[in-house]
């Protein structure tokens, strides 16, 4: 097999993909989040998220499987076929590692040091976050996206027309 193709696209623009890609990814995320994980269709993994369990492991964490497993699929096709693909799988990659630090290692506390933001940006998606476990169950949430927080005096101001003391 004859790989010279790896080489026709410059990096700087693989990477800018791979960027696009990891914008595009907390879009395809929220949209996951919001009508697969928290729909009838989902709910079944992503329940225990939103529960009490013992251990390091829940069922949600097949969500990262699935998109990991995606990301390895689009390196090998990429690998084989198209370098576009390869940094669409770098997109998809570098999304996963984001996810992890912020979702479960700085709000839920699953690395093994504990950081609770006091300012800024990472203030606002630890409250968010919180926010969206406020509300029991699947309906009612607010704040689906992973990296994206909407300003926390929003989702109060929802969460309160609702009905929901946060």
């Amino acid at each position: 097999m004859n790989f010279d193709y790896l080489s026709e696209l410059p990096v700087w623009q693989g990477l800018a993909i791979a960027l696009l890609v990891v914008a595009a990814m907390e879009v395809t995320a929220y949209a996951t989040h919001r009508w697969i994980m928290h729909g009838k269709w989902g709910w079944g993994w992503h329940a225990s998220h939103h529960e009490p369990h013992d251990g390091y492991w829940e069922k949600n964490d097949l969500y990262a499987l699935v998109f990991a497993g995606l990301s390895i699929s689009l390196f090998a096709i990429g690998a084989l076929f198209s370098v576009i693909v390869w940094y669409v799988g770098l997109g998809v990659a570098l999304y996963g590692l984001l996810y992890f630090l912020a979702h479960d290692g700085l709000v839920h506390g699953r690395l093994p040091f504990r950081i609770v933001p006091k300012t800024g940006y990472l203030q606002r998606l630890y409250q968010a976050h919180r926010l969206h476990h406020a509300v029991k169950g699947r309906e009612g949430c607010v704040s689906f996206g992973f990296l994206y927080a909407p300003p926390v005096r929003k989702l109060k101001a929802e969460l309160k027309r609702r009905g929901i003391e946060a």
